[in-house]
């Protein structure tokens, strides 16, 4: 091995260890966590953390070759995927194991590969040997078996032991700790320098400008002593005392004004000159930390070629953009989500040489990782496949089995729905488990790395064409930046990032369809939720979105923010949006380590500590609070009694949101588009009440009512004019037609709809 190979080992294994330590911390800490769980809650979602971290470190050991920690982590994998599956209970013996385990891969990532003794070699060998018999033992004894309260079943006192001074030291990490070293140029260091050099100067002038603004508070201090005394003496002073007084009090203000008009100006500039510093700070900065992406790749031909091997595939693996410079924080968040796609490639993908041949395609399969630098300072990232692409109905199955979607769900969801369900945790078309694939963990921490850097992850598969994941990023983590919006008393920072729009629309253009408002944004129609309905924030008004009109002249108007997080859309109104601010977001402590959909909290230039909102959470609350309205509503208009209702009217969107607002209410809804078709419908069938709007082709609603009142055949059916002709003389019109109900537009409300119709039929 010469030189430049052994350097490229020493720098992949010192990545490794950094990595891998960070897993094994995570592991054994959660370890601690599950011996003082109470609740099945808690268990999941620690048990849930532990299996992701054994997972994502098995796939690190493999890039790299490492055999042994690899051999470990999949017996281990399988032991928490058996707790996932409830198949297996925690008792002393399997916590002796897992931490017995943790300390032996502690010490594997510390030295060397092959760099332990023949005994050391034993050691590993043997506990090996108790992981699979533990998982295979424990699943065939244990499945079955009637589950102990949770507080026994983990806080027993046979469980809670004492760590021992070796144990203890996992969480702390290794003994030899590893200092990542990155290698910047000179060009990257220079301007940090000079501008380490230019803030001394200004540090220099904010003392100047501290002690000068010291100065002028003393005189202040003085002048009010002094006042204070001529309050007293005013009664005994004569007019020329007291002349004189005022000529001096008028000469010190001027001087006083002077001065600060001269501070002022000084500050001004040097806050200028400072926030132009800062800037150029950390534009430099944000280069130093700028890597090639050929740091975070450059060991994935490796593992790709042992993957296709092991698999007997033949894969042609093709890296472009390696030469792309990416912030290394996110090159190093990037790592994981990465592998995954990679693996899910060739397990999921690429078909073996014999098949590939049968359907004419070439016998080695092309997996090609992408990397493009887009305008907006974004990357995109493409891990494509030649292979046979991703069976939706496979799909499908896979989410009904795991639990992922309920079965009368399935009618709703769109192909693009389907496919996005791969997303989900649990949910895997193979049909075996593997080290490779099978657990349907892989997408869903790749959805959820990505979204953590404020990315979009999507994906497009076609049968027997391939599948191409694409991830856009920011190159860099940006400053953080926020939407300052205001509910009532309270103030919140919305991340600039995930705002597409803020938006200030008329009443009139908010529309409620089965009782959800939605507005129509760039011609897609959109669910409007209150912000502060979905914080759930105490005594908040929920806003009115009719027309308000004072005058005849003036309409209210609602604030809008509209928020994007992965592939969702959503718009939330706000009180009011008070301004756009830079700002260092902190963490809520150990105390508060996760609330729900809050991120941090600010402190704004006032002093105000306000909360910084999670958008992801916000997005997942709002469906939330959405579904339970929706299931308040329909249990509200169930109606025991069905009626069969007769739409009229020409314009698709209103016909359709009629016939959905009506049938959720239990009607059976049949649809005409004008007068003429209406009536001969009317006179071909039997109905229980028309709802018809007036301005029609053909026949308009007024010629309809009358053609309906005076048929002896369906005289008396109700009939409801809805329109948007509201004047006194086309109501009167309406009523001297026969109509027995007439419902204007622009003060539309489905529950009065729903309201007049129980009432005629």
């Amino acid at each position: 091995m010469d030189n430049r190979d052994s350097e490229f080992l020493k720098r992949i294994q010192a990545t490794f260890r950094i990595e891998a330590e960070e897993h094994l911390k995570s592991f054994s800490s959660g370890l601690i966590e599950l011996e003082k769980a109470q609740t099945k809650e808690e268990i999941a979602i620690i048990v849930e953390t532990m299996f992701r971290e054994v997972h994502s470190l098995k796939g690190a050991a493999r890039s790299i070759n490492q055999k042994e920690i690899e051999s470990i982590c999949q017996p281990l994998e399988g032991l928490f995927s058996a707790l996932k599956r409830k198949e297996m209970t925690l008792n002393k013996e399997a916590f002796d194991l897992f931490y017995k385990t943790a300390k032996l891969l502690s010490k594997l990532v510390s030295i060397d590969a092959g760099g332990h003794s023949p005994a050391e070699n034993q050691t590993y060998k043997e506990l090996i040997q108790q992981l699979k018999q533990f998982d295979s033992v424990s699943v065939n004894h244990l499945v079955g078996e009637e589950h102990q309260n949770t507080h026994n079943l983990v806080n027993s006192p046979s469980v809670i032991l004492p760590l021992s001074a070796p144990e203890a030291s996992i969480l702390k990490g290794n003994e030899h700790g590893f200092a990542e070293v990155v290698r910047v140029p000179n060009s990257k260091l220079d301007p940090l320098l000079l501008q380490a050099e230019e803030f001394i100067q200004t540090k220099i002038s904010f003392s100047q400008l501290m002690n000068e603004l010291k100065l002028i508070l003393e005189d202040i201090t003085d002048w009010k002593a002094e006042t204070a005394k001529w309050r007293v003496r005013r009664s005994i002073a004569s007019s020329d005392q007291w002349n004189e007084w005022q000529d001096k009090n008028e000469l010190r203000l001027s001087n006083l004004e002077n001065l600060l008009s001269t501070l002022t100006h000084s500050m001004e500039s040097d806050h200028y000159i400072f926030d132009r510093m800062v800037n150029e700070h950390l534009e430099a900065m944000k280069q130093v930390l700028m890597l090639p992406v050929s740091t975070l790749v450059e060991s994935f031909p490796a593992m790709m070629r042992e993957i296709s091997q092991n698999q007997q595939k033949e894969v042609e693996f093709v890296i472009q953009g390696a030469e792309l410079e990416i912030d290394k924080r996110i090159l190093e968040e990037l790592k994981d989500p990465l592998i995954h796609l990679l693996r899910n490639s060739i397990g999921h993908g690429i078909e073996n040489p014999r098949d590939r041949m049968l359907i004419n395609k070439p016998p080695r399969g092309k997996i090609t990782l992408a990397f493009t630098a887009k305008e907006s300072g974004l990357v995109e990232i493409l891990v494509s496949d030649d292979g046979k692409g991703i069976d939706k109905m496979k799909v499908l199955k896979a989410a009904l089995k795991a639990g992922s979607i309920a079965a009368e769900e399935v009618e709703k969801l769109t192909s693009d729905d389907i496919l996005s369900l791969v997303f989900q945790s649990g949910v895997s078309t193979s049909t075996i488990i593997t080290d490779i694939a099978g657990r349907g963990l892989g997408l869903s921490i790749v959805r959820e790395k990505v979204e953590k850097l404020n990315g979009k992850c999507s994906m497009e598969t076609m049968n027997s064409m391939g599948t191409t994941f694409r991830i856009l990023l920011p190159m860099t983590l940006a400053t953080f930046r926020g939407i300052l919006v205001r509910l009532k008393d309270s103030m919140f920072i919305l991340p600039t990032i995930n705002v597409e729009k803020v938006l200030r629309v008329k009443s009139e253009d908010i529309s409620t369809i089965e009782n959800h408002e939605t507005i129509k944004i760039d011609e897609e129609i959109l669910s409007i939720m209150s912000l502060a309905e979905v914080l759930g924030l105490p005594n908040h008004p929920i806003e009115n979105s009719r027309l308000k009109s004072i005058n005849s002249a003036f309409s209210e108007h609602i604030k809008i923010v509209l928020l994007v997080a992965g592939d969702n859309r959503l718009a939330f109104k706000v009180d009011d949006v008070l301004d756009e601010h830079q700002i260092l977001v902190k963490g809520l402590g150990k105390l508060l380590k996760r609330v729900k959909n809050i991120s941090g909290a600010t402190i704004l230039g006032s002093g105000k500590i306000v909360p910084v909102l999670h958008v992801t959470d916000l997005m997942k609350s709002a469906l939330m609070v959405r579904k339970m309205r929706t299931e308040t509503v329909e249990e509200e208009n169930i109606i025991i009694k069905s009626g069969r209702i007769l739409v009229a009217e020409d314009s698709i969107t209103s016909r359709t949101l009629l016939k959905s607002i009506l049938e959720t209410a239990g009607y059976q809804v049949v649809t005409a588009v004008d007068g003429i078709n209406a009536y001969s419908v009317a006179k071909g069938d039997e109905f229980d009440l028309v709802v018809s709007d007036i301005d029609m082709p053909r026949m308009n609603g007024f010629e309809l009512t009358k053609k309906i009142k005076g048929d002896k055949k369906l005289s008396e059916i109700p009939v409801i004019l809805i329109t948007a002709l509201e004047t006194r003389e086309d109501m009167e019109r309406g009523m001297e037609a026969g109509a027995d109900a007439y419902i204007i537009k622009s003060s539309f409300d489905q529950g009065n709809l729903l309201e007049v119709i129980k009432k005629l039929i």
